[in-house]
């Protein structure tokens, strides 16, 4: 085949000289480069590697298209063998990114699902009755005592949550919500739409901005199931506001016989207090005020897996376990171990082993520290990097209002959107941030045994202008 094979002049020539697959698994130079891997693997790897170069071509300008090589199959190679999900190291400065996985586990916790996901587990299996039994059972205590909420169910997100409580309790009835608390959630989707699919009614009352306990009241009628509290968690109102409080809620629908559901959202079990961070309501804060039934995220806030929790009464729970939907948006065993681990910290007293928890708490003196080792090292490795003060984000639409301080290095020296774009492959990738016209590696998400490599990933990213 040759390394690569001489251009054959127009792009019609370079599309019918691209071998067959059968051509290059008998091209000597070929068949070493794939030693050792499976026929599969290889066979995927020369598709992918003439389909590349194939579209390589059309893209290319006449006269100036490569011919395929072995390069074509070297690249194709290194593709199949890299994992399309993969660990990427977070110097964005946002705890809970969304695109970035969320919440990161405490290495407990993942030896826990390690542990799970290995073999078989009791699942859905009573040891002590040798029966079958519920896949929530491991988390129902920890939930009832971290909450104080009788009862509890498990789902794969809140979203799905949200459409549980109002499938189970309100279909066909109504659900009386504030219009200013309508809000769009991430990729697009937005809360009435997500609670329109479980077939309650919703009816809108207030204003934008201002929504008194009197609107509900008026609200209400034989046919209301709900009255519904979604937490303005991803933005913040400011200036002549007003809202109705849970509690409000709650004393009225006891007087009225209606159930309150709140939609938390972001799932704090307990207080956070840091340099920037925001007030952020406790589940337990709301089940005190009185709601009935609480939904809040897994993967926010709590730092635990991907989940949708329900706590509350245990009437309203059962109707909600028993419902259809909920065998389609249950969670697997993964997210049970994980769950039931990340929990056992929160019981434990152990919040520093949280990741979600430590990197939101941590004291500004101790990140500018790590800025300015990252500093030293790229510095070592002829970067140009200046420490400088900087506001992060909570991310996962939690604390609107948060500015936590942080530390970055800003590099000099560097084009940051073409830097940005270097870093997002090197291995592992590197995403960083750019702002204000500067490419900046922000520690707060960055453990001090990831520096070393974000310095040798800048370093060699430059040295390939």
């Amino acid at each position: 085949m040759g390394e690569p094979r001489a251009a054959q002049g127009n792009k019609h020539a370079l599309l019918r000289a691209l071998p067959s697959i059968d051509e290059l698994l008998n091209d000597a130079a070929a068949r070493e480069l794939l030693e050792g891997l499976p026929h599969p693997r290889k066979v995927a790897v020369l598709r992918l590697a003439v389909s590349n170069a194939r579209e390589r071509i059309l893209d290319g300008k006449d006269g100036e298209a490569r011919a395929f090589g072995l390069e074509d199959v070297r690249a194709a190679a290194r593709s199949v063998a890299t994992p399309g999900l993969r660990r990427v190291l977070n110097a964005t400065g946002v705890v809970l990114h969304t695109n970035l996985g969320r919440a990161p586990l405490a290495p407990s916790v993942a030896e826990r699902v390690r542990e799970i996901a290995a073999g078989y587990s009791n699942l859905e299996y009573d040891l002590d009755e040798g029966e079958r039994g519920s896949r929530y059972a491991p988390v129902l205590g920890l939930l009832e005592q971290l909450t104080g909420a009788p009862s509890s169910v498990v789902v794969n997100n809140n979203a799905a949550a949200v459409v549980l409580v109002l499938s189970a309790l309100a279909a066909g009835k109504e659900c009386i919500v504030s219009r200013g608390e309508l809000v769009e959630i991430g990729g697009g989707f937005r809360v009435p739409d997500v609670m329109r699919q479980s077939g309650a009614r919703l009816v809108e009352v207030g204003t934008t901005n201002r929504t008194r306990l009197a609107d509900y009241e008026r609200a209400i009628t034989p046919d209301t199931a709900l009255l519904v509290k979604v937490h303005r968690s991803n933005f913040a109102q400011v200036g002549f506001t007003e809202e109705t409080s849970v509690a409000e809620l709650a004393q009225l629908g006891r007087a009225r016989g209606v159930m309150v559901f709140e939609d938390l959202g972001s799932g704090s079990l307990v207080p956070l207090s840091a340099p920037g961070l925001s007030p952020e309501p406790t589940v337990r804060t709301s089940v005190e005020a009185g709601a009935d039934l609480v939904s809040f995220s897994g993967d926010k806030l709590l730092g635990g897996p991907q989940a949708g929790i329900i706590v509350g009464r245990v009437d309203a729970i059962a109707k909600i376990r028993s419902h259809p939907l909920n065998r389609a948006v249950r969670v697997d065993k993964m997210t049970v171990a994980a769950l039931e681990a990340t929990l056992e910290l929160y019981r434990d007293g152990r919040l520093s082993e949280i990741p979600a928890y430590h990197l939101l708490t941590q004291p500004p003196d101790a990140l500018r520290a790590r800025a300015e080792r990252l500093s030293a090292l790229l510095k070592a490795a002829g970067v140009e990097a200046q420490v400088v003060r900087t506001v992060g984000q909570v991310g996962g639409g939690a604390m609107p209002l948060a500015e936590p301080v942080s530390y970055a290095c800003s590099l000099a020296g560097a084009e940051p959107q073409s830097m940005q774009e270097k870093l997002r492959g090197a291995e592992p990738p590197v995403i960083a941030r750019i702002a204000e016209g500067q490419l900046l590696l922000d520690v707060r998400c960055l453990g001090e045994e990831d520096l070393g490599a974000v310095a040798q990933a800048v370093r060699a990213q430059l040295r390939e202008k």
